[in-house]
Parts: C-alpha cells; sequence; structure tokens
C-alpha cells in the first residue's frame, strides 16, 4: 500500500541474489555486444590502410603497374616505386590515432552523462553520435572528411566502451560477474576478427567498396545495441542513487527474471540501498567540482582510499596497453619489404597491440610470408580462442592471480622473442624457421594476454569504485585505456616502419625505437626486450597493487546492512535468532535501510505483488 515499504529479511544471511537464470546472462551478453564497436572499429582501419584502392584514392598515386612493368629486382623502378605506394606517415598517424584521440574524450564525458541520463540511455547516445561519425567515414573521399568522421565515431566508441562496462559490472550477478564483465573482452576479440574477415574479403576490389562495405558494416552494430537496449531495463544501481526506489525494484527484477515481490528481489535491493547509504557516509556528495574531485580522496597509500581506486583503474588500463596488447591491427601495408625488415616490425610488437594494428604490414614486412592478411586472420583467431580461458580462471582463481600469471607468462613470450630476434632470425639470414618460431611465440604472446589481462583489467576497473564514484572511476580509467592505446599506438607506427618512416602514428617514441632511418634507435627486435620489460612493470603493478578481493563492497555489504543500522544485534542475525519484539535483526535492518532512503528522497513506495 501507499506510503510503506513491504519488504522481508532473510534469516539466510547468505542469501542476498537470486538463482542465476538464463535471462541474466543473456542480458549481460547482449550489453557485452558493446565491445564489438571496439574491437571492430580498431580492426578495419589496418587493413583499410594498406588497400591499393583506397591509397590511390586518398594519395592520387597511380597502380605501380600502371606505370612500370612488373619486376622483381630491388632496384628496378617497379619496385623502387612500389615503395613509395603508401599513405604518408602524417595521414596514418592522423587517420589512426585521431579515433583515439575521440575516444579518450567520450570516456570521460560519459562518466557524467551516465549520472544524468542514465547508463541504458547513454549507451544508446553513444551508437547515435558513433553512426554520426559512421556515416562521415563511409562517405569520404578524402583525409578531411575521415578524420572528422573518425574524431566523431570516436567519441561515440568512449561513450560505449566506458559505459557498458560500468551497465554490465550493475546488473550482472555477483556470482557471475567476473566471468560476464569478460564476455566483453571477448566481443572486442570478437569485433577483431569481423573486421579482419571483411577487409579480408573486400581488400582486392577496385573501387570504393573496398574500403566503404568495412566501414558502413558498422551501421549493423550500431543498430543492434542500440535497438536491444531500448528495451532493456537501466541499473538498478542508477535509480537508487537518483532514489527513484520502484524503478529498482521494477529494473532488478527484470535483470533477475524473479517477481518484484520476490524475497530474493527485496533483499538484493536493500542490499545495494544499504551499501549506497554507506558510501554516501565515505563519499559525501557536495558539488559537480567535488564529486570529480572526490574520485582523488585520501592517501594512494589507503588501499580503501578513492584516491588509490582512481590509481588503480587507471594505472591498470595503462598496464594493459604497455603489454603491447592491441597495436598489430593497423598494420596494412601494401609494400612487401624483404625480411630485413622484420625486425623494424617484429619489435614494435611488444604484444597483441602491435599485432593488432600493424599486423598486415608486419607479415608483409617478413618476406617468407605469401599470405599476411590471412596470418594477421590467423593470429585473430588466437586471440578469440584464448579469451574465453578467462570466463572460467577469472572466478575460479580470481582476478589478482590472473593478472600476475598472465603478466608472466607474456614476460617468457616476449623475451623468447627477442632473444630469436638478435641469434637466429636476424634479417641476413634469412632463417624462415626462425621467422617461425618467432611468430609462434607471439602468438602465445597474444594467448597469455587474451585469458588474463585483456577482460581482467575490464573485471576489475568495474568493480572496485563505490557507487558515488564509479561512473567517474570508470570513465577515468577507460580514458586512461584510449589515451595510452593512442600513445601505443603512434610509439608503434614510427618503430615499424624503415627508412620512409611509413607507419608514424600517435606515438613518437616507439617509431624512433625501431625505425632504421637516421637518427633513429634501430632496435629491431631487441624492442621485445623493452615491451618484456614493461611487462615486469605490469607484473609487479598486479602483485603489490591489484587488491586480492577486487570488488571490496559488494562483498561487505551484508555485513554492513546488519552492522550500520542495528549493530549489537548483529550477532543475532548470523544466528537467526529473533529480538524481543519477535522480528529478525536483519528483516530490521532492511526496513530501517529502506526507510531511511524514503524520507530523504521523499518516496512513497508500494512493493506488492502487482509491481505498483
Amino acid at each position: 500500500m501507499a506510503g510503506r515499504a513491504i519488504i522481508k529479511g532473510t534469516q539466510d544471511v547468505s542469501r542476498v541474489e537470486a538463482p542465476v537464470t538464463v535471462r541474466a546472462y543473456l542480458i549481460c551478453a547482449f550489453a557485452a555486444f558493446g565491445g564489438i564497436f571496439f574491437g571492430y572499429d580498431t580492426g578495419w582501419m589496418g587493413g583499410v590502410l594498406g588497400m591499393k584502392y583506397f591509397i590511390r584514392q586518398y594519395t592520387g598515386m597511380a597502380y605501380p603497374a600502371d606505370l612500370y612493368p612488373y619486376s622483381a629486382d630491388k632496384n628496378s623502378p617497379y619496385q623502387i616505386y612500389k615503395a613509395t605506394f603508401h599513405l604518408t606517415a602524417r595521414d596514418q598517424s592522423l587517420t589512426t590515432s585521431i579515433l583515439s584521440a575521440g575516444t579518450f574524450f567520450g570516456a570521460i564525458i560519459a562518466g557524467d552523462v551516465a549520472d544524468f541520463i542514465g547508463r541504458r540511455f547513454t549507451i544508446i547516445t553513444g551508437c547515435a553520435i558513433f553512426t554520426v561519425g559512421c556515416i562521415l567515414e563511409t562517405a569520404s573521399t578524402g583525409l578531411a572528411v575521415m578524420v572528422v568522421g573518425r574524431l566523431i565515431a570516436g567519441a561515440g566508441v568512449g561513450f560505449i566502451s566506458a559505459i557498458v562496462i560500468l551497465y554490465m559490472s550493475e546488473i550482472a550477478p555477483k556470482k557471475v560477474r567476473g566471468a560476464l564483465v569478460a564476455g566483453y573482452q571477448f566481443c572486442i576479440t570478437i569485433g577483431i576478427l569481423l573486421a579482419n574477415c571483411v577487409v579480408y574479403a573486400t581488400q582486392d576490389r577496385d573501387d570504393t567498396g573496398s574500403y566503404r562495405i568495412p566501414i558502413a558494416i558498422q551501421f549493423l552494430w550500431a543498430l543492434i545495441l542500440a535497438g536491444g537496449l531500448a528495451i532493456l531495463p537501466d541499473s538498478p544501481r542508477y535509480f537508487v542513487k537518483k532514489g527513484k526506489l520502484e524503478k529498482a525494484a521494477k529494473a532488478l527484477a527484470s535483470v533477475r527474471g524473479q517477481p518484484i515481490d520476490s524475497a530474493y528481489i527485496q533483499d538484493e535491493l536493500a542490499e545495494i540501498i544499504a551499501n549506497y547509504e554507506y558510501e554516501k557516509k565515505v563519499v559525501p556528495q557536495t558539488s559537480y567540482i567535488g564529486g570529480w574531485t572526490n574520485c582523488f580522496t585520501g592517501s594512494v597509500f589507503n588501499g580503501n582510499s578513492n584516491a588509490r581506486r582512481t590509481m588503480v583503474g587507471i594505472l591498470m588500463q595503462m598496464m594493459q596497453q604497455l603489454t603491447g596488447m592491441y597495436r598489430f591491427h593497423h598494420l596494412s601495408s601494401s609494400s612487401e619489404s624483404a625480411l630485413v625488415r622484420l625486425s623494424s616490425l617484429v619489435d614494435a610488437s611488444s604484444g597483441i597491440n602491435f599485432i593488432f594494428y600493424f599486423g598486415v604490414i608486419f607479415f608483409q614486412s617478413l618476406g617468407t610470408i605469401s599470405s599476411p592478411f590471412l596470418i594477421s586472420l590467423i593470429t585473430t583467431l588466437v586471440n578469440v580462442c584464448s579469451t574465453p580461458i578467462s570466463f572460467y580462471i577469472v572466478e575460479k582463481l580470481g582476478r589478482r592471480k590472473i593478472l600476475i600469471f598472465g603478466g608472466a607468462g607474456m614476460i617468457v613470450a616476449q623475451f623468447i622473442v627477442g632473444i630469436i630476434g638478435v641469434t637466429a632470425g636476424r634479417p641476413e639470414k634469412n632463417n624462415k624457421s626462425a621467422v617461425s618460431a618467432m611468430i609462434a611465440f607471439i602468438c602465445f604472446n597474444i594467448m597469455f594476454f587474451a585469458a588474463t589481462w585483456g577482460p581482467a583489467a575490464w573485471v576489475v576497473i568495474g568493480e572496485i569504485f563505490p557507487l558515488p564514484i564509479r561512473s567517474r572511476g570508470v570513465g577515468l580509467s577507460t580514458a586512461s585505456n584510449w589515451f595510452w592505446n593512442c600513445v601505443s599506438t603512434l610509439v608503434q607506427q614510427y618503430c615499424t616502419i624503415g627508412t620512409d618512416g611509413f607507419v608514424q602514428i600517435i606515438s613518437v617514441i616507439t617509431p624512433y625505437l625501431v625505425g632504421t632511418a637516421k637518427g633513429d634507435a634501430n632496435l629491431g627486435a631487441k624492442v621485445f626486450f623493452l615491451w618484456g620489460s614493461l611487462c615486469c612493470i605490469s607484473f609487479s603493478f598486479a602483485y603489490f597493487l591489484v587488491p586480492v578481493t577486487p570488488p571490496p563492497y559488494p562483498h561487505r555489504t551484508r555485513q554492513y546492512t546488519d552492522t550500520y543500522l542495528v549493530g549489537n544485534q548483529r550477532s543475532h542475525a548470523r544466528t537467526g535468532r529473533q529480538d524481543d519484539g519477535g522480528s529478525h535483526p536483519a528483516q530490521v535492518s532492511l526496513m530501517e535501510t529502506i526507510h531511511h532512503v524514503r524520507s530523504r528522497y521523499g518516496s512513497h513506495l508500494n512493493w506488492g505483488g502487482d509491481g505498483g
């Protein structure tokens, strides 16, 4: 009835959530579809940049075969001209890096938007922004429109990549939250795979369809995600934060597949409310600026402080990028240099980033591989097939353990690649077996990343922040991912390009490390020692800074519910004994929690069987 919250506690204090249903899995799996944006948009650019028609369209250069007769002689006019047939380093850098610039700012802005209009509508807004950018990309016939389109699309991807993690973390059942959020990373790998397949299918077309088809397919992802979210409920925690408890109850009942008057729903909602009340006492709500400064309150040496959580979130995403895991996608030059450029390319790939940003160009540069596009597709398949391993180990072993294990595995794989590269795999030896071994250990590197650091980094940032700062904390962490993605991409491109500086994209560091031009470090395969060393830092970060139990608040909430409101009767709640009034202490604590929130927000609740 109106004005009264009909809330009943439970004598089983271990029972908080409803049993995990197929519906819960499906809702979270659909939300994880946002990872397709991340992966696909990351994956298609590399292949497109290496397409002959795209290069001719954007540079105005004629095809080498149209000017000179074919010759295998490196000093022939054909081969000399062919070596120059690509986008300039500046244009490659701009078209690739501008996306990460858009996503960086989009992720930061998305946190505030999600607190204002809700998680669901923020993601839908991101889809709309992305669609505008995609239209410009598809329609472009020159660099200017493409760059503007990439920037706008990047802002949309920033919205989606940040808030999908937030949304999934808030609606997923705790028992399987890690596995379900890991599904986001799996969708990223699926997006990368799809991009590789589409690019592989259209690469030889001699018309605008060669690049417009891979770009335009992204409309489908936006339509599916926005359309699906339009009928899904918003996060119950968002409604609790806004004081809309009736909507919170309905949303929670929907995502759990339970009646609104179910004891499971009432218990879990009361837990969420009690949790939020506690967090508000720890993180007082002040002004807009104060909301941002709350992310940095406390000492970084205090494991429970907001500053420590924010630092861990930002550094977690930075370390994920510095393992080198996303860098192979944009490497699709049409140049087929000989094995001599193996060092320049292999080294820049401390791992997967290089492989996924610059994979095609990298394999083309090996000279011993007949179909670099196909090999790049195979490495993508390794990434996809390895990610589901995380669904099991993230819950079985825990977040921190798999980060440590994965870091150790990547260190070993990368140092082996580096050792082979400076010994049997040196370009002048033209040793195909050594090159194959390097590729094999690159695949091992991908496997370790895909099963550990890839998904676990997203799981951790979705869990470590209290509700008052969660949207901004996740936004800052995701922005960190895109910022370092941008930096590492820049670095990789300078590193992988050789004398003409072909791949200089965003960063200014890596290109000089492996570049062979005058003034470049020309590290060759030695760069893997650098990437391996960075993985040593990531390993140390996971060992010393990542908490053993990343989600501190969710697992502490029942204790708070009993302690904060009915402190001295906590032992009775755990034993199931009733107090003198005949009501169960845990029940009293839950009802008082609801009453406290209702009095603060002036809500009049009636949670009966009709959901009214």
